[in-house]
């Protein structure tokens, strides 16, 4: 009697471990955004990245004034190429899937 219940036990719980690791399997680190995301739910509005890197250098728009530090050589703006966020934690101007590092 009490032997077969441990074995239904031990069963169980190698299933319950299995899914669990098929559930870790599913979650991917995105390249992009460094979000952890679950492929099933991967859509092209899940991600919010900015495609280019956060530059210091001059605008291509020049007439634009910027709030520099004292120690800030003249011109210098730093800004995202993209979209022109001087803030480096703006949120991504760019919506898309995620990018696994195994894709």
């Amino acid at each position: 009697g009490s032997s077969e219940s441990g074995r239904k036990d031990g069963r169980m719980e190698k299933v319950e471990k299995e899914e669990e690791l098929n559930r870790k399997i599913e979650n991917k680190l995105c390249q992009r955004c460094k979000q952890t995301y679950d492929i099933s739910c991967n859509s092209q509005s899940s991600c919010r990245f900015h495609p280019s890197f956060f530059v210091s250098r001059r605008h291509d728009d020049q007439k634009r004034y910027y709030e520099l530090r004292p120690d800030d050589p003249p011109y210098t703006a730093k800004f995202f190429d993209c979209c022109g966020a001087e803030d480096p934690n703006a949120a991504g101007c760019t919506t898309d899937f995620h990018v696994s590092y195994d894709d």
